[in-house]
């Protein structure tokens, strides 16, 4: 279980940010693609 996040109102960063704070899954920060990636496995960054 994932989800690709973007939001109009916040940077990638801060988005990519609020989510490893979480510690919880995975992080996965794309600013070429623009979004960031959340998941439901192990707590890890990429």
């Amino acid at each position: 279980m994932a989800a690709d996040i973007r939001l109009p109102d916040q940077s990638l960063y801060s988005l990519r940010r609020m989510a490893v704070d979480l510690k919880r899954g995975g992080v996965g920060y794309y600013p070429g693609s623009g979004f960031v990636h959340v998941d439901v496995g192990r707590v890890r960054y990429w």
